[in-house]
């Protein structure tokens, strides 16, 4: 027992040592990869007040030691809409190929005569968000927050919903999703509501349809306000997102994509 009991401990420290190394979670992702583009036209009623496009960079890049996807999201008001508003939106997302969870977060906001950029770095090892904040003709500003395990930006988070198993859920069954933004963290639930054939500028696209529950705003009327329908095949990609505002509605339509994982289904 004298020479079993050193030799175990000796175990013990090796396996806590590596068990603590990398603690962060490995998801598994069957449905999107580099190269992934898609475009969107932004319907505000009758009229196509801007384009979006969403796009994982041809390479890997490396953040805090780890391979990452870069995924950006660009939105941008129409020329007409531009006399109302004129929006060049920027988000970015650098996302863990492992664990679907994001290192770094960059946004770009030009809306009229609002700027903002920020910068969020993530550590999942202490569970802190370092964020870097500058608006226009103010100091740049550095704060630091605790973070829920496996928190989502709001980029990263789309792609983590594509890469759940939807096929064994009933509909009304709900999930939780942890989020970070705008320096605060927060529960995202999501309900899950079935499937439907939707009408997109690419085709019609069978989809699962989720319902994301949002907290009360001077936007958004209800707190069931947004339907986001993600394409029911290997893909998961965004489809078309549908949102009632207190005046008019908003459509998010998906027109073309290329470098997709799998052959998109369409009818």
């Amino acid at each position: 027992m004298k020479k079993i009991f050193p030799v175990a401990l000796l175990l013990v420290i090796v396996l806590s040592a590596f068990a603590t190394k990398d603690r962060m979670r490995i998801v598994r992702n069957e449905s999107f990869s580099t190269g992934e583009v898609l475009k969107y036209k932004v319907h505000y009623g009758p009229i196509t007040a801007a384009e979006a496009t969403i796009d994982i960079s041809n390479n890997l890049h490396m953040v805090n030691g780890r391979p990452t996807y870069r995924a950006t999201v660009y939105g941008r008001t129409s020329s007409s809409f531009d006399l109302f508003i004129k929006v060049r939106d920027t988000w970015q997302s650098y996302i863990d190929t492992a664990a679907i969870l994001p290192h770094r977060f960059h946004r770009d906001i030009q809306e009229g005569s609002y700027r903002k950029k920020e910068t969020v770095d993530f550590n999942h090892y202490s569970n802190t968000a370092a964020v870097k904040t500058k608006r226009k003709k103010d100091p740049e500003r550095n704060s630091t927050h605790k973070i829920s395990d496996n928190v989502q930006d709001i980029v990263s988070g789309f792609y983590y919903l594509r890469t759940l198993d939807y096929d064994n859920m009933r509909k009304g069954d709900k999930m939780v999703v942890k989020g970070f933004f705008d320096e605060e963290n927060f529960d995202m639930e999501i309900t899950y509501k079935g499937r439907e054939t939707v009408n997109t500028k690419a085709g019609k696209i069978k989809a699962i349809k989720l319902i994301p529950k949002m907290p009360k705003n001077d936007l958004f009327k209800g707190e069931n306000a947004i339907a986001v329908y993600l394409s029911d095949d290997n893909n998961k990609i965004p489809v078309l997102i549908e949102a009632e505002m207190f005046v008019g509605s908003l459509k998010v339509d998906l027109y073309n994509y290329k470098g997709l994982k799998h052959k998109l289904v369409t009818r």
